[in-house]
């Protein structure tokens, strides 16, 4: 009852949240775009948990890591009461009669659970809110593609292929996640690998405006998309900058070269978007185990046909349910990569990639929610997802 009225139900709650507790107003984004984009992660992360209660195992780590990353809000234990009592009263308007003595114990009980776990995954942490870092280089690559490195002040840990979330005073209080593009290196500096969307304040401002010398905010690095060492032989399949995580897996694996052959798969929209090509060949190159295939559409023919051709180039090359196969770049392509590779025989188990946010499907025209006679009658299916991990990553 609840999903279906989403959007009704998110708005009464931080209606009611900023009426009764005006100053926890200073803690969200500042613009309206980027709070309705708040919104959608709110109801995403509890949708993510209701449906897991009961799943220690899979919920326990993940809510003591989304504890552990509020602290970059300046969260403190006394919100999290104000915001269960918004979230009752939300919850309360938006199911109507459906609301009893039961169903409303039973959600007090499941908030004091998330509430209790984040706590403890904040007061366990032996990391800092964020990492402050100095953009010492900025290359932008056409009009909507650009490569920050930076060199956090204090040492940042992280692995090949994970992502951190990035906060710039150009774009106050709103945070978004973004790929590392190398291993880790000796002087400690790292590269962020940004693609600016349409109405992406932040990704804009970090393509087009950041300076060298300007400081950003990073959040602890996380994303489970890390190589896994095998026998089996790998391919890695790249989207965008999604190459970012593929690229810092590739450097991993240049310094210990694996025993088995790698397949890598790079696609691109257009010339833009194959900035790193350079390095690719001399990787295909010098790497006796690495083969590297390029998709990219036909010249003068439209970005799409780059999926297609990449659909025909997978279809092509067999031994699907013998690799270990790594997908990274936007939530679609991913997720229609992983059902093509699935109907060609690859085993969902061996199928690596972080989660995703919600698909297209569950939206009309512009991305709003469906209203409550198309969900109805064309009822979505739900795509939960981890809004600490990529929600919402601008590719």
């Amino acid at each position: 009852m609840v999903e279906r009225r989403a959007e009704h139900a998110v708005k009464f709650f931080y209606s009611h949240l900023f009426w009764h507790n005006p100053g926890v107003r200073d803690l969200f984004p500042v613009s309206s775009e980027d709070m309705e984009r708040q919104r959608d992660r709110l109801f995403a992360a509890l949708t993510h948990v209701i449906s897991r209660l009961g799943d220690d195992e899979a919920l326990g780590p993940y809510l003591r890591d989304l504890g552990r990353d509020h602290r970059k809000f300046l969260v403190r234990p006394e919100h999290y009461a104000v915001v269960g009592s918004s979230m009752l009263a939300a919850l309360a308007e938006t199911s109507g009669e459906a609301w009893t003595p039961q169903v409303e114990k039973a959600w007090t009980e499941a908030y004091q659970v998330i509430a209790d776990a984040m706590l403890a995954g904040a007061d366990a942490s032996q990391d800092p809110p964020w990492w402050d870092a100095e953009v010492v280089r900025h290359l932008q690559y056409g009009q909507d593609i650009g490569v920050l490195t930076l060199r956090p002040h204090a040492p940042f840990p992280y692995l090949p292929g994970q992502y951190t979330s990035v906060s710039s005073d150009r774009v106050p209080r709103t945070w978004r996640t973004y790929s590392i593009g190398n291993a880790p290196r000796p002087d400690g500096t790292l590269d962020l690998h940004v693609s600016r969307i349409d109405h992406g304040r932040l990704s804009t401002a970090l393509v087009r405006e950041t300076r060298p010398g300007e400081v950003l905010r990073l959040g602890a690095a996380g994303g489970q998309l890390t190589f896994r060492r095998s026998d089996r032989p790998v391919s890695l399949i790249a989207a965008g900058t999604g190459w970012a995580p593929i690229r810092a897996m590739l450097e991993e694996l240049a310094d210990r070269p694996p025993d088995q052959d790698v397949r890598l798969f790079v696609v691109a929209r257009d010339c833009a978007h194959l900035y790193d090509r350079p390095l690719i060949d001399a990787y295909g190159t010098s790497c006796g185990w690495l083969d590297v295939t390029y998709i990219t559409p036909a010249p003068g023919r439209h970005r799409n046909e780059a999926t297609e051709r990449l659909a025909t180039a997978l279809s092509n090359r067999g031994l699907w349910p013998d690799q270990d196969v790594y997908l990274s770049g936007p939530a679609q392509f991913i997720d229609e990569t992983a059902r093509l590779l699935e109907d060609l025989g690859a085993r969902p188990g061996r199928l690596f990639h972080d989660s995703v946010p919600a698909g297209a499907a569950e939206y009309g025209q512009g991305g709003r929610p469906l209203g409550f006679a198309e969900w109805l009658l064309n009822r979505p299916a739900p795509h939960w997802h981890n809004p600490s991990a990529r929600a919402p990553r601008e590719y």
